[in-house]
């Protein structure tokens, strides 16, 4: 499995558990995967060689996501699953 197709088959799950927290109403973790997912495949489209013309702002679009899921993710981690004391 080439590196190309790994990307994409994680973007596929990422998007596939989004849909699962979107059905089951939890828009906050839907978000968070459904960016993840678009990370993968802005990454991906970012080392097409298609896309070469493209490639500085894909990589910008690439990093933004991933600070996005990042910062969403610690704002889970501290006020949706926070243990209650």
């Amino acid at each position: 499995m080439n590196a190309t197709v790994r990307q994409y088959g994680f973007a596929i799950i990422f998007l596939g558990v989004g849909i699962y927290q979107l059905v089951n109403r939890d828009a906050l973790e839907a978000t968070l995967y459904l960016l993840g997912a678009a990370a993968f495949v802005a990454n991906n489209l970012a080392s097409s060689p298609k896309l070469v013309a493209y490639k500085k702002p894909l990589v910008i679009v690439t990093w933004v996501l991933i600070v996005a899921v990042g910062i969403l993710f610690l704002y889970m981690l501290q006020f949706k699953h926070a243990p209650l004391t």
